[in-house]
């Protein structure tokens, strides 16, 4: 079973799992990255968090497309244009979380973190299906669609 959700053709529920599983990673190598230069090194807090942003972010778009969407068929898009698509999304993500955060607290007269966690959801959902759909979507697909 773990095997078969692990596999390309595992479809949308191996997908999922891998999803999850990339980005419980990845939040774990942004708190280490972030802590250890920090902590460990020295620098500036907000130094060291822009330094473990981009790391992850590297590391995020790198098993996103090496594990989570790896098609038997290859992808429907070159590697350049993956990468453009992938940091609109990535930006806009980061966009919406900030201007939500900063605005709807007040405006809804609930907590900065309930905002946060919900627009967390909103963003993953929409970036899961910006990525299976636009971002590294199979040459299948492309041609299916086309």
């Amino acid at each position: 079973m773990i095997r078969h959700l692990l596999s390309p053709r595992s479809g949308l529920l191996g997908q999922l799992v891998r999803f999850g599983m990339v980005g419980g990673l990845v939040t774990l190598f942004y708190l280490a990255v972030t802590t250890v230069l920090y902590q460990v090194v020295g620098l500036p807090f907000q130094v060291a968090l822009a330094i473990g942003f981009a790391f992850s972010l590297l590391l995020h778009f790198t098993l996103q497309r090496l594990f989570v969407w790896i098609h038997i068929d290859g992808f429907a898009l070159p590697f350049r244009k993956q990468v453009g698509r992938y940091l609109a999304m990535a930006g806009t993500q980061y966009g919406i979380t900030v201007v939500s955060t900063a605005v709807l607290p007040r405006a809804l007269v609930v907590s900065t973190e309930i905002v946060y966690l919900a627009t967390m959801a909103v963003v993953t959902t929409i970036g899961f299906l910006l990525m299976r759909f636009v971002i590294f979507h199979a040459e299948s697909d492309a041609v299916r669609l086309g």
